[in-house]
């Protein structure tokens, strides 16, 4: 009786052919987790789109980094809920490499209070980035990127933990969380998965800001692994959901925060 045929290896893709250089796309991509991102796919050999909000100096100084190396990578400037701006921001990607194969939305605000205290102004503008920000982002994205190609969004595990005055942020990450599941699939078909990240206490400048000593200790303390996590730790699990190696994740959330439960 003949052996069964075995089936195709499902990692191979089309944008995934090494004769095809991979794109990317990082919003957020001057600092913090979204820049330690940039410096993780340009290693593996993306050309990186450096997407920032303003101040243009560090966006420039981590392109420059990868052209020195010996890759390829731009900076552009977009306000993630700027429609024109996101479509130009994939625009340019198309016209400097060609094409879009991943898009890893880091860009993001926080905002920290008591929900019988928010101002509602700092509410809508949280809101305006964080929702309305990614989904213009990942509605440019759908239209975008080829066969193969990987969207990241990011969430946090507070939105399973729920600590006190973070009420309008998770409220604006659990919005991300089902666009990202919904996203997923609506894109049935196109060989283009679509997960978020979501980290828990990592030492970033946007999470230390403002936080004593013993605040950053209680929160180190909280994983099992006891300590914080860092971009680089973040930027790791982003290459591996881009890479064929990650490709039958679709439609998840990562809870990347040493085990919190």
């Amino acid at each position: 009786m003949p052996s069964p045929t075995a089936p195709a290896d499902s990692r191979t893709t089309p944008a995934q052919d090494p004769s095809r250089p991979r794109v990317a796309i990082v919003t957020g991509g001057s600092r913090g987790i979204g820049r330690q991102t940039v410096s993780r796919l340009a290693a593996d050999g993306f050309a990186v789109v450096v997407g920032y909000a303003g101040g243009a100096e560090p966006a420039e100084a981590a392109a420059k980094e990868i052209t020195a190396a010996g890759g390829r990578a731009v900076a552009v400037q977009a306000d993630v809920a700027d429609e024109q701006a996101v479509a130009a921001l994939f625009d340019r990607a198309e016209s400097e490499f060609g094409g879009v194969d991943v898009v890893v939305h880091t860009a993001g605000r926080m905002l920290l209070g008591p929900i019988a205290d928010l101002d509602l102004d700092e509410l809508d503008a949280l809101h305006r980035t964080n929702i309305r920000g990614t989904f213009v982002v990942a509605r440019q994205a759908a239209r975008t990127v080829r066969p193969g190609g990987t969207i990241v969004t990011f969430s946090t595990s507070q939105v399973g933990l729920a600590f006190p005055a973070y009420g309008a942020y998770i409220a604006s990450k659990g919005a991300v969380e089902a666009l990202t599941l919904v996203l997923a699939r609506e894109l049935r078909g196109r060989d283009v998965t679509v997960n978020a990240v979501a980290p828990g206490p990592t030492a970033t400048d946007m999470f230390l800001d403002g936080k004593d000593e013993e605040t950053v200790a209680r929160l180190a303390a909280m994983p099992p692994l006891e300590r914080l996590g860092t971009p680089a730790d973040i930027a790791e699990v982003v290459a591996f959901l881009a890479s064929p190696a990650g490709h039958w994740l679709n439609g998840q959330v990562v809870r990347a925060n040493g085990g919190i439960i």
